[in-house]
């Protein structure tokens, strides 16, 4: 298959086996932006479930603007990875007060938002306003391995940009970044993980005990009981990194400590 061979391939798969996603339904610019940070390390089934949720109770970058931090996490909640919810927020104070409440449209613009990269950056912008920007994340990264680079090991992403910019429809890149991520995760069912192939390639640490895990925890119980003794926590939970998680949640703006009482930062 050759570079420009991919999109119409592409298009008769999606015609037929589109995901249905409802940031996809109504693809606003906000509701990119939200869905983008969602999913970033969270699989698209489990950002389905809150997505809804989190745009009934946030519906305009105002109100998340002005979201208060047990409001925030309790919508949040099973999404993990807590520090996006904060970064989100600040994204939108930031659009407030440096675009006027409008989510801007340039890649560099978008990129100083807290919480977006590059990628991100280029995902809102395909996806949120149509334009043709070229960029690689997991399932992108697949399908060109699994058909440009056959029997290659150590695949850079530098040497999958350039067929990626050769392929893309350029008339309507929201619609071939969605076809190609759609391709992606039906292909990884059928074969082993192309991804492995990349130098780019990392697999995600277990969560069942982790520091991850233990900080979820905390913050949970915060959306619920207002102030917690550090000392009955740590009791409570039977962990001895109590401490130094309190440090990381304290260090990231997210809670407050003050005589042995931590409380979330509002």
């Amino acid at each position: 298959m050759k570079p420009s061979e991919l999109t119409p391939f592409l298009y008769d798969f999606y015609d037929r086996e589109a995901r249905v996603m409802p940031w996809r339904s109504n693809p606003s610019p906000y509701g990119v932006l939200v869905s983008e940070i969602m999913l970033q390390q969270t699989q698209v089934p489990r950002v389905i479930e809150k997505y809804n949720e989190f745009m009934e109770t946030f519906p305009t970058i105002q109100s998340l603007a002005e979201a208060p931090t047990d409001q925030l996490l309790k919508v949040w909640q099973g999404l993990g990875y807590n520090r996006r919810a904060l970064n989100l927020r600040k994204a939108a104070q930031a659009i407030i007060a440096q675009h006027n409440g409008k989510l801007p449209e340039t890649l560099e613009e978008l990129d100083a938002l807290p919480g977006i990269g590059p990628a991100t950056a280029a995902s809102i912008s395909a996806f949120g306003f149509n334009k043709s920007v070229f960029f690689i994340e997991t399932n992108v990264r697949s399908v060109f391995i699994h058909f440009f680079f056959k029997g290659t090991e150590e695949v850079s992403d530098a040497e999958i940009l350039p067929l990626v910019e050769q392929a893309l429809d350029r008339t309507n890149s929201r619609k071939w970044y969605s076809a190609i991520m759609d391709y992606g995760t039906v292909l990884k069912k059928q074969v082993v993980n192309p991804s492995r192939k990349s130098t780019h390639y990392t697999k995600q640490s277990k969560f069942e005990g982790s520091e991850r895990q233990l900080r979820g925890k905390i913050l949970k119980l915060l959306t619920t009981t207002p102030m917690l003794s550090v000392q009955k926590l740590k009791e409570e939970l039977g962990d001895n990194r109590i401490h130094e998680v309190i440090k990381q949640l304290t260090d990231e703006e997210f809670i407050v400590q003050e005589k042995g009482v931590i409380k979330l930062k509002s």
